[in-house]
């Protein structure tokens, strides 16, 4: 009967107008929420079939949700380095859980990206959800799966223990004085046995230099040792120590106390030291690095080059239990001038124990941990799952979705590859809702509700009329 299939219509219009309603409340309650994508009920009418000619039976419509998933949404300043947002294709990999997270643990994804360090150290946003990366080895290295989202762990910046970094280059920068006269000690200079070395760890029989420079370094298990540099100005060959030849220094590297190295007296490098007339240094002919060569094609800094402890000579002492150490010395900025000698300045590279006091995470997707320190350690890398059809995944609470058939499955990039977008760290996503289009179809919708309203009552009006022909 036509009259029924337009109460029906009815109906059905205060069904999909309810629906409509439902999903506009959804994304006005959400237009703050971090990285919300709006959703949006479509109609599509529904025909029934004629059965009479020349009558017509309603059929009302239809309610078709459709989620704008795959929507960008503006990328916003944060104030913590640990906001992050996804310009482009992708979505976070995240856990319900932290600690004990299995392979077999169901993981979500999520384009909201507000996260901050928990008290137990994890990386979780503000629906609870733990970001999930790859974890990265001491050397830097990562093992990445695009289709196994077991390979990826919960991310814990907290227990990473202490850092150090032992020394692996040193520099010098001074002045020794180009006027200097030989002293007593350097008329009985011996490098074997009247050396600088002697002198510095209290041997009787050593030679004080004219001038020394002391180097910290750190060791591999965060101590400071001290190496230093002596120089001494020789008197020339069988003259008497007033005649003093041009441009020459007697040079020592040793350790301070010797007992620190396996070496006699400490002593590390021993050779001479020349400069130019111009007064800077010169590394072709300066032996402290071995045996003078003619004109070689780069001149190679000092290294200093000591065995674990326990090993061959040159080496730590045993008793210190310490790595090996290969420290460049860079000598290039030690000059010779008519003034006082004197330190310019002195570095190395290191550092002592340090405690993670921070974290940061890059453009390209590493989450680091910062040490007080200043040593930065790579410890996870994030990786972003992009989707076929993102707009096909299935809403999760918390933001999160699911994949669906209708959305194909995840395939795992590391940021701004294959496809997938950037991460931009301090920032987040905004909702990508629009107030003004949501409260345009609050009216749209609610007229059409009262309409559909209409139909049924004037349906009702129809079918008295026609119970009340028997009266």
């Amino acid at each position: 009967m036509s009259i029924n299939s337009a109460m029906l219509a009815g109906v059905s219009g205060l069904l999909a107008n309810s629906s409509a309603l439902a999903a506009i409340s959804d994304n006005i309650a959400n237009v703050n929420t971090t990285a919300y994508k709006r959703n949006q009920v479509n109609f599509a009418n529904v025909v029934t079939a004629q059965s009479v000619t020349g009558r017509y039976s309603a059929g009302g419509v239809q309610g078709v949700t459709r989620s704008y998933v795959g929507q960008q949404g503006l990328i916003q300043s944060a104030t913590s380095s640990t906001d992050l947002a996804v310009s482009g294709d992708g979505f976070f990999v995240v856990a319900n859980k932290g600690a004990g997270l299995t392979p077999q643990d169901s993981r979500v994804f999520t384009r909201a990206g507000s996260f901050s360090v928990d008290a137990d150290g994890f990386l979780k946003n503000d629906a609870g959800l733990y970001l999930q990366g790859w974890p990265v080895s001491a050397t830097g290295a990562y093992s990445s799966s695009p289709s196994d989202v077991g390979t990826m762990d919960s991310i814990n910046v907290k227990n990473q223990g202490a850092a150090v970094a032992a020394t692996t280059s040193a520099y010098i920068s001074a002045n020794v004085n180009a006027d200097q006269l030989p002293s007593a000690a350097a008329a009985t200079y011996n490098v074997t046995t009247n050396s600088m070395a002697a002198y510095a760890n209290g041997v009787a029989t050593g030679s004080k230099p004219d001038f020394s420079v002391e180097l910290g370094v750190i060791d591999s298990q965060g101590g400071t040792r001290k190496i230093v540099m002596g120089l001494s100005k020789p008197p020339a060959a069988g003259g008497p120590p007033a005649v003093v030849p041009a441009n020459e220094w007697n040079a020592e590297v040793y350790v301070v106390p010797a007992t620190d190295v396996t070496e006699t007296n400490g002593q590390l490098l021993k050779g001479k030291v020349y400069f130019n007339q111009d007064g800077s240094i010169d590394l072709n002919k300066t032996t402290l690095f071995g045996p003078a060569t003619v004109a070689p094609a780069t001149p190679s800094p000092a290294v200093i080059k000591l065995a674990a402890s326990g090993g061959a000579a040159p080496a730590w002492s045993a008793s210190a239990g310490i790595e090996a150490s290969d420290i460049t010395l860079d000598l290039s900025k030690l000059t010779q001038y008519a003034s006082t000698s004197t330190v310019n300045s002195v570095g190395s590279d290191g550092a002592t124990v340090g405690n993670v006091v921070g974290v940061q995470v890059d453009d390209t997707g590493f989450v680091s941990v910062i040490y007080d320190n200043s040593q930065v350690r790579k410890i996870a890398k994030l990786g972003l799952a992009t989707f076929a059809n993102p707009d096909g995944l299935q809403s999760v609470s918390g933001n999160a979705y699911r994949p669906t058939m209708k959305s194909g499955d995840y395939v795992i990039k590391e940021p701004g590859a294959g496809g997938a977008g950037k991460i931009s760290p301090g920032t987040l996503e905004a909702s990508t809702v629009d107030l003004s289009a949501e409260f345009t179809g609050l009216i749209t919708t609610q007229k059409a509700y009262s309409a559909s309203s209409k139909i049924i009552t004037t349906a009702d009006q129809m079918l008295d009329e026609l119970i009340n022909i028997i009266r």
